[in-house]
């Protein structure tokens, strides 16, 4: 067996000068759809890039069309929504580790991840691949992720850079947001991750940012990641998000994946002869390219353990066990004692949904479902009680129910099903589907014998709490998420999972509700820094959960507490934290800084520090979390920097936002806050806010509204073209036959094909043009172009005749 993981690879330094100018401007664009240029000539490898968030997606086919195909077997971990609930950086780098080992044993180089863009709303469909609401404990979980995956020689990918909050138009929607939203909420997982972690490269987001697309975007890529940052990794674009190759490379854009159509290496070559682009841009962005190649090529196979599969399994085991988080436990229901007969309910305990859809689908390794697990521990009675589509089946609900009346113990299976949740498009609601909620009503009058095991990668509205005495949320666990829940349910397993996000009464008490999902073609932030727990907390509203939510088996204690000055601006904050329960057990230990100033507004806590720690019965730990300036600081826009305000700053160290167990007070120096242009806010928080509240502190700006007849370009989409008229109605239902045929089915249920069809009607058709050019010539897009905007014959007569737009 080969010793490395590319043939004539041996990771070798190769300079650009060894290179041409045509060969270093191909290594501007992909090879294929899931591999980077080489060049034998120079020794330089062709590398190979695949999806991998939560387990390595390794393609068996092509993948041309839309990048989805079967994929090689691969352990399938808990997804990222999952294991931000474990809160703990070691399992996280634990994980890493994992995945990059995998990735060296299926010959690929990079894997593309992690996600930390924020979850802005709980509708997003993509919210399963997102860490947390939180910025800073989404940048540390990244962070450890990627120095585990790394510590392997295997290349990471930072994405999706920036403000990729929502699916609904993600390949074109312009978002507008405030500059101290930007950088105090939005990229500061993204800068935690660069500067702690390193990672090989950054993904660029579809979106447009403040009217550019974040592959142009230079005030993103080159001045807040290269410079600011110090980022020195290669940028890529996500897949057939590329907008302008020469203005992404002015922008300090590296790579435009996927490849094989080598559509712009005659433009970059024809924009340096004529001077309109700098060679020495082309250069560097060649060295980095070289360096991404060198860094991930050469690995030793010999680190790859041949009972890895074994092995990785209990990991996924130990990680779903660690990332589930106990909601409910009435009485003390939980742990049940192992033995005797149990009825288990609900089509997801047989079915498991333990992963998202979409690009991070992984082929697991081995299954097992909360069927598998419970029979482990107890005899078991199983009814499915509803079916997975949301469809009323009242036979299965009343043998379902049947069953409860005549058992002592019950374990109901229940959560989001793969079409409520997707890449490709949002959620249309918070609910979880109508069948599931009738099962739940039905056996609320037997909720002292019910416990419910949750799956789901998205927050959830939860007005039938009332129907069980325990709720063990496991999220979406991964392959060994069943065996893990039985673990937790029986007790040989202390839940220690603590909630990254908050979870709502209803949709409607979420700040942007109003206006989340109201246009495809631009998305202004109005509710700035101001979501998940900053907004609830600020405002004082209830919720159902609070953000780092979770309760044990056993129970956690906090005394002496001590702050002390670090430095000017900074503070170490000293406790203990003693396990005061007969149960081993881990507990989350949060620190938050609620701001006393009088100056900026601002949200009213904000999380800081964090610890995870495991005790024993009776055991102690005195832990020290550091807080640096940055922990106090505000973005100052009129200064284009941090600055501390002078004042107070309670710091309160908390089993969740809403459990703070010790408080204490620090005054700091600093700029005095009434001098702040930043402490002029723009809303007193009572309501919705609203677009003209918005643009107190925000430039004005064209607003956009969806294509319409005679604005179309190839900018456009076919999804934004359907409604145009006869033609693009035509292209669109052919758009769906194409995706049936390649799917071999079509179902409006079928959450492949509604992802399928979702994302590739919505590219724009230059991409399009990119990533399918045997689908989708520049002479056909130009048509179809011509028919959207009410030019029909003179766009037919122009694709006869192959004239140009």
């Amino acid at each position: 067996m080969s010793s490395t993981t590319n043939a004539g690879a041996t990771g070798a330094a190769v300079g650009v000068d060894a290179l041409t100018l045509d060969e270093r401007i191909s290594l501007g664009s992909g090879a294929t759809f899931w591999t980077t240029v080489g060049i034998p000539r120079a020794g330089v490898p062709s590398l190979s890039l695949c999806d991998g968030p939560h387990g390595i997606r390794k393609q068996t086919g092509t993948g041309e069309a839309f990048g989805i195909a079967s994929s090689t077997p691969a352990t399938c971990f808990p997804t990222a929504s999952a294991l931000a609930s474990s809160w703990d950086v070691d399992l996280l780098e634990e994980v890493g580790r994992a995945i990059g080992l995998e990735a060296i044993d299926q010959d690929v180089n990079v894997v593309l991840g992690p996600g930390v863009n924020m979850k802005r709303n709980p509708l997003c469909g993509r919210n399963f691949e997102y860490y947390s609401e939180d910025p800073l404990l989404a940048g540390k979980l990244a962070a450890a992720w990627i120095r585990g995956v790394q510590s392997t020689g295997t290349g990471t990918s930072l994405k999706h850079f920036a403000l990729n909050n929502q699916e609904l138009g993600r390949m074109t929607v312009d978002v507008r947001v405030d500059e101290r939203a930007l950088h105090e909420y939005y990229l500061p997982a993204f800068e935690i991750a660069v500067k702690e972690a390193a990672p090989t490269t950054v993904m660029c987001a579809y979106n447009r940012v403040e009217g550019v697309y974040c592959s142009d975007n230079a005030p993103l890529l080159r001045r807040i990641l290269r410079e600011r940052w110090g980022f020195q990794g290669a940028i890529m674009t996500d897949w057939g998000a590329l907008h302008d190759r020469v203005a992404a490379y002015e922008a300090g854009l590296d790579l435009e994946m996927p490849g094989g159509s080598g559509t712009h290496d005659p433009e970059v070559r024809a924009a340096i002869d004529t001077g309109r682009l700098d060679p020495a841009l082309v250069d560097e962005s060649a060295a980095r390219v070289l360096a991404l190649a060198e860094a991930t090529s050469g690995r030793d196979r010999a680190r790859v353990p041949a009972d890895m599969a074994e092995r990785h399994h209990e990991l996924a085991r130990r990680a779903a066990a660690e990332s589930a988080v106990l909601l409910k436990n009435e009485r003390g229901r939980l742990p049940l004692a192992p033995g005797g007969r149990v009825a288990v309910i609900g089509e997801l305990a047989e079915t498991p949904r333990y992963q998202g859809t979409g690009s991070s689908l992984v082929t697991p390794t081995r299954l097992e479902s909360l069927l598998d697990g419970v029979r482990r521990y107890a005899e078991v009675e199983f009814a499915p009680g509803y079916r997975l589509a949301d469809r009323p089946d009242e036979p299965l609900l009343a043998q379902a129910v049947a069953l409860a009346e005549h058992a002592d113990r019950v374990i109901v299976c229940v959560g989001l099903t793969e079409i409520y949740e997707s890449e490709g498009f949002d959620r249309r609601h918070m609910r979880i589907p109508s069948n599931q909620i009738a099962l739940l009503e039905a056996l609320a009058p037997l909720a002292d014998r019910v416990v419910l095991v949750l799956c789901g990668g998205s927050a959830i509205e939860m007005p039938w709490e009332s129907s069980a005495s325990g709720i063990l949320h496991m999220q979406l666990g991964g392959q060994a998420a069943g065996a893990a829940a039985a673990d937790l349910l029986f007790g040989a397993a202390n839940p220690s999972g603590r909630l990254a996000e908050t979870y709502p009464v209803a949709y409607g008490d979420v700040v942007s509700a109003s206006y989340y999902d109201a246009s495809t073609a631009q998305a202004p932030y109005l509710e700035s820094m101001f979501v998940g727990y900053r907004y609830f907390s600020s405002v004082g509203r209830p919720v159902r959960y609070p953000f780092g939510f979770g309760l044990s088996y056993t129970t956690f204690e906090y005394t002496d507490l001590r702050v002390e000055r670090r430095g000017e601006d900074g503070v170490d904050v000293t406790f203990t934290v003693t396990n005061a329960g007969d149960r081993a057990g881990a507990e989350v230990a949060q620190v938050y800084v609620a701001p006393r100033t009088g100056g900026a507004h601002r949200p009213a806590v904000e999380l800081k520090g964090f610890a995870k720690v495991r005790l024993e019965p009776g055991g102690r730990r005195t832990l020290r979390i550091v807080l640096d300036a940055r922990s106090f600081a505000i973005f100052e826009p009129a200064r284009g920097d941090w600055v501390v305000e002078a004042g107070d700053y309670e710091i309160r160290v908390a089993a969740s936002v809403e459990d703070v167990r010790l408080r204490s007070t620090v005054r700091l120096e600093g700029v005095d806050p009434r001098r702040s242009t930043a402490s002029a806010w723009y809303y007193d928080l009572d309501g919705v806010p609203d677009i003209d509240d918005f643009l107190t502190v925000h430039e004005p700006y064209p607003v956009l509204e969806a294509p319409r007849r005679g604005t179309y370009d190839l900018g456009s989409s076919i999804a934004e073209m359907k409604d145009s008229g006869l033609v693009g109605r035509m292209v669109y239902r052919q758009m769906e036959r194409l995706v049936a045929k390649g799917l071999g089915r079509r179902d409006e249920d079928d959450v492949t094909y509604q992802m399928i069809l979702h994302s590739t009607a919505g590219l724009p058709l230059r991409s399009m043009m990119r990533m399918s050019p045997s689908a989708m010539s520049p002479r056909l897009a130009q048509f179809l172009v011509d028919a959207a905007n009410g030019r029909t014959w003179r766009g037919l007569w122009r694709l006869i005749r192959g004239g140009a737009s």
